[in-house]
């Protein structure tokens, strides 16, 4: 049968279907078993050929297992209980030969991933016709630089992993209405091809919600606009904008596909929707969608163990993501398709970080026992993440339990490759696992990517953020505050992320009431005076003898990424802003979105020498020395205290001193040969010298 040639071809005689079989539940023997069902044994002599001794011992004499009689009793448990329960049996590990089932090696294409059921064995899953398991890793090609894609899918396939999977983000795809990028860091089509070249499949996550830890999880903050719009719904302002993102998008996904030449074996129906599951129509929508569109791979869902349920697509594989292995673990996925193999679409194998929290870390003996048993069963998996990358700029999501909260720039993961891509412990125990059940060597693990200590850089110059507004484009005038999403700037898709100034004269102090999303900081001119956010709405405004500016500037912290939180994700000031119930009118609002034409146009401002100290928002410059050959490197900022760090144009991220993230990630083909500009973002309280570690502080 094709099966076989994938899971032992080139091994010599083996005799591990009835042993294995036997070892089902090795501490009760048959005859127990049968008895307790209250069935009759039989002796039914069956000679088996031994072509290593001309002998026959009793030993070999296999066949006193009455097979006929007492297997047709117990088959259905025993499936029930190897689908269901991990830990209590233990079939001996098959090594599995692959080496013609990769993309270079597979010319002649018909058949793609698929399922199968041989006789009374497992549903397992099939690739052009043989016995197939996906070992998959997920890199997300947008958290890590251009230039290191090349080395992070080497080293997934070093580690014996045969499958690469991947979101794919609707935000950062089309980040204005209608203007789409798949350039640089977001060339989609570019990754995939290149992990064809490296001899990895694909399984692409193409949305359009994605969660992942993103901005409102990977959804375009413009969709936030329209209040009638319903989030991931057939709500029609939400499937309009669906319709014309997927007709960009899946035209370059169709060439990619395994029918067509392509490494992308498998693609995935939105994303945890049996969590939210606000509309019945939703998902087939989007499954008809995909296949209107020229998708022909095979297609899945991907939910929590626990609303495998109400996640359920019918015609698509429900896979399952979780944490822990336990022994219900498949019960819910076993009520929806007992006649379809598992995969588990996200094994957990770290977690993410978020402010004023702690840093999260998995123990690498729990994931590879966890992943052992995966093999064991030979059920498929994915590992999320191998490689998690960084929060760079303005992506991170957050979370909203009672409390917002957001992400932090650090995407480590406690992963299997580390922030920069360094081998964990967990790296080598999964490689030494693979390597245990694999009939070919693995590739040679690539070097580790060097890194580097600079000197010290002390900024010499600021600008205060007041100095800097004449900068920004033109701020929007309005009589009523506007929220971020709903600016009218860029083509009429509002302003996603980063800051927002509201100014207006006030000649009276009193009870100031306003809602700001995040964070706000409340200045008299460039005096702060107090903080508003989600739990404090409203502070006292001391007495004035003369008419001052009242400046509001509120910062996207990273919309909600989960639940039906999403919806009400606008940012910056919401509804009205009054002094003693008044309401206040006629507003200029500026939008610090921090983009790199505007730290273009500072190249021109008049910078001052840094003073001792300086409290509220400012802009801090120095210069960075790289040396003649820049490398990967990690920014102590321990004595600052809220800001962003901007390399060269480049938003590095958030660093924030209540962590637990204290260094930010400096990716070295970032960084120009000697001189480079570094630009922090400061919102608070001056700090003193920058340092850099060749260590992260997660």
């Amino acid at each position: 049968m094709p099966g076989n040639q994938g899971w032992g071809a080139g091994r010599g005689p083996q005799r591990l279907a009835t042993v294995s079989f036997l070892n089902l539940r090795p501490r009760h023997s048959f005859a127990a078993r049968a008895a307790r069902c209250g069935q009759h044994l039989r002796l039914v002599t069956v000679v088996l050929l031994c072509p290593s001794s001309p002998c026959l011992s009793w030993k070999r004499i296999v066949g006193v297992f009455f097979l006929p009689f007492v297997l047709p009793a117990f088959a259905p448990r025993f499936k029930q209980e190897q689908s269901l329960t991990l830990g209590g049996a233990h079939p001996p590990q098959p090594r599995f030969n692959w080496s013609h089932l990769t993309p270079l090696e597979l010319k002649n294409r018909s058949m793609g991933l698929g399922t199968a059921s041989t006789g009374r064995g497992k549903p397992h899953f099939t690739l052009e016709g043989h016995k197939f398991l996906i070992f998959g890793g997920s890199i997300h090609y947008f958290r890590v630089p251009r230039e290191y894609w090349r080395d992070r899918l080497l080293k997934l396939k070093a580690c014996g992993f045969n499958t690469v999977t991947t979101y794919v983000p609707w935000n950062l795809h089309e980040p204005e209405r209608g203007k789409f990028d798949f350039s640089g860091n977001l060339d989609l089509e570019a990754f995939v091809l290149m992990a064809a070249e490296i001899g990895l499949w694909v399984i692409l996550r193409p949305g359009p919600y994605i969660c992942s830890e993103m901005d409102l999880g990977g959804l375009p903050s413009w969709l936030l606009r329209d209040p009638r719009l319903l989030l991931r719904t057939t709500s029609k302002g939400f499937t309009e904008a669906v319709e014309k993102y997927f007709d960009h998008l899946i035209p370059r996904v169709i060439p990619l596909q395994y029918r067509q030449g392509g490494p992308v074996i498998a693609v995935q129906v939105e994303n945890e929707y049996g969590s939210f599951n606000k509309d019945k129509t939703y998902m087939p929508y989007l499954h008809k969608a995909l296949l209107r569109r020229g998708i022909v791979e095979f297609l899945l869902t991907s939910d929590g163990e626990k609303n495998v349920l109400s996640g359920y697509t019918k015609g698509v594989l429900a896979a399952i993501n979780l944490q822990k292995v336990h022994k219900n673990t498949f019960s819910q996925l076993h009520k929806v398709q007992r006649d379809k193999p598992l995969l588990v679409m996200e094994y957990w194998i770290g977690w993410f970080d978020r402010w004023g929290d702690k840093h999260h870390v998995k123990d690498a003996k729990e994931v590879e026992r966890a992943v052992s048993e995966f093999i064991k069963y030979e059920i498929s998996f994915n590992v999320y993440m191998f490689h998690g990358g960084t929060n760079f700029g303005f992506m991170n999501g957050a979370t909203y339990f009672g409390k917002h909260t957001g992400v932090v720039t650090s995407y480590d993961y406690d992963a299997v490759l580390t922030e920069a891509g360094d081998y964990t412990e967990k790296y080598f125990k999964l490689q030494k696992l693979f390597e245990s059940v694999s009939a070919t060597p693995l590739p040679q693990v690539p070097k580790l990517t060097p890194k580097a200590v600079y000197p010290p850089l002390r900024p010499s110059l600021y600008l205060p953020l007041w100095d800097a507004l004449s900068y920004l484009n033109e701020p929007v005038r309005s009589r009523q505050p506007v929220n971020m999403e709903n600016l009218p700037i860029n083509n009429g898709s509002g302003q996603s992320y980063g800051l927002v100034l509201y100014e207006r004269s006030i000649c009276s102090g009193g009870r100031l009431c306003a809602h700001a999303h995040d964070m706000a900081q409340v200045f008299l001119d460039e005096t702060m005076i107090g903080i508003l956010n989600e739990n404090n709405k409203d502070l006292h405004i001391p007495e004035l003898g003369d008419c001052r500016y009242l400046r509001i500037l509120v910062e996207n912290q990273g919309r909600v990424n989960f639940s039906w939180q999403i919806q009400n994700e606008q940012k910056g000031i919401t509804g009205s802003v009054s002094i003693n119930n008044s309401s206040l009118e006629g507003f200029t609002i500026y939008s610090l979105e921090m983009k790199m034409s505007f730290f273009e146009r500072l190249r021109s401002a008049t910078w001052k020498p840094v003073p001792e100290s300086h409290q509220g928002p400012a802009l801090y410059r120095g210069t960075l020395k790289a040396g003649p050959s820049p490398k990967d490197t990690f920014l102590s900022l321990l004595n600052w205290n809220y800001g962003f760090v901007f390399i060269n144009g480049r938003n590095l991220g958030r660093y924030w001193n209540i962590g637990p993230q204290k260094t930010l990630y400096l990716p070295g083909v970032w960084l120009h040969p000697e001189d480079n500009e570094v630009i922090l973002f400061e919102k608070m309280l001056s700090g003193s010298d920058i340092k850099s570690t060749d260590k992260p502080m997660l």
